[in-house]
Formats: C-alpha cells, structure tokens, sequence
C-alpha cells in the first residue's frame, strides 16, 4: 500500500515530469495509488501525494462505475462560470473549505497505454479533475483560499495533526 504524503513534505510542492515509457509499471502504479485513494475514501490522488513526481491521477466519484486514470492530463479550456464547493484534500486531513473553480472544464490527458482522449467535465468531475491536476503543478487547495482563510485552515490542521498523531 502506498503512503499519502501530508502538508509540510516537499513532494505536495513540486512540479511532475511527463510520463513517455508506458511500461507495465504504469498500471501497477495506477492500481496502487487507487488502492490508497480507496482506502482512505478520497475521490481522487495525485502522484505527488505518494511521492511520485509523474504527471498522472486518478479518481472516482461515487457514482461511476470504475475508477478514472488520467496521465499528462492538460486543461485546455475552463468555462467563465465559477462555482463554489467545499473541498478537502487526503494530504490535509481532517481540514475542508470552499473552494471557487471553472464549474466546467476541458482536459486532454493519456490512459495507461499512453492513448489519448479528451473529455468535457462539469460538475463534481471538473471539480476534482482541476483539484488533482493541480498537485501535478505543486499547488494545494489551500492556495486557492484567501490569505484569512487559509490561515484559519491551517491553524486546524495543526490541531487535527497533533489529536491524531500523538
């Protein structure tokens, strides 16, 4: 089982680099990392939160019926419509707030034989696509808050932290 990286590890910061060999450890990294997603009950993971510094996530919403893996995603178009939802993040756990995003989103992205696809995604999808395809750039939701806000977010992920690991 893979380990989620939380707040404070460098990994959650930095950039991904492309994946071009479409070897058989891609889908077994993908399996893993949806077997930690799973088990921790996220909708989604990025490979940074498990110390893979590739460009590649996966999700699942509750209702779909298999898990998404989505490898060099690129959002190539957002809608001007904005939307507000909470969200919280597997590598900042026990912490959740609003969040503004695209309310639709485009993406390009390879599966894990490195053929293309495209989808349009509205919704909780677009939600989590923008989310996890941002741990691919080292941003976190908590920078997508304003500077109060995310002061009071971290503040309770510092309580959160010491409650459950001490």
């Amino acid at each position: 089982m893979l380990d989620i990286i939380t707040l404070g590890d460098e990994f959650l910061r930095a950039k991904t680099e492309r994946i071009t060999d479409f070897g058989p450890e891609i889908p077994v990294l993908a399996d893993a990392m949806i077997d930690a997603m799973r088990s921790e009950r996220g909708l989604g993971l990025a490979g940074p939160q498990v110390g893979v510094l590739k460009r590649i996530f996966v999700l699942e919403l509750p209702e779909e019926v298999a898990p998404r893996i989505f490898i060099n995603p690129e959002i190539i178009e957002t809608s001007q419509e904005l939307s507000s939802y909470e969200e919280g993040c597997l590598s900042i756990p026990g912490v959740y707030s609003d969040v503004i995003r695209s309310s639709q989103v485009t993406i390009q992205a390879q599966d894990i034989k490195g053929k293309p696809f495209t989808i349009k995604a509205d919704g909780m999808l677009a939600r989590v696509v923008q989310h996890e395809n941002d741990h691919l750039y080292g941003v976190l939701f908590i920078d997508r808050l304003d500077e109060d806000r995310r002061e009071r977010i971290l503040k309770a992920y510092k309580k959160w932290e010491k409650r459950n690991k001490s």
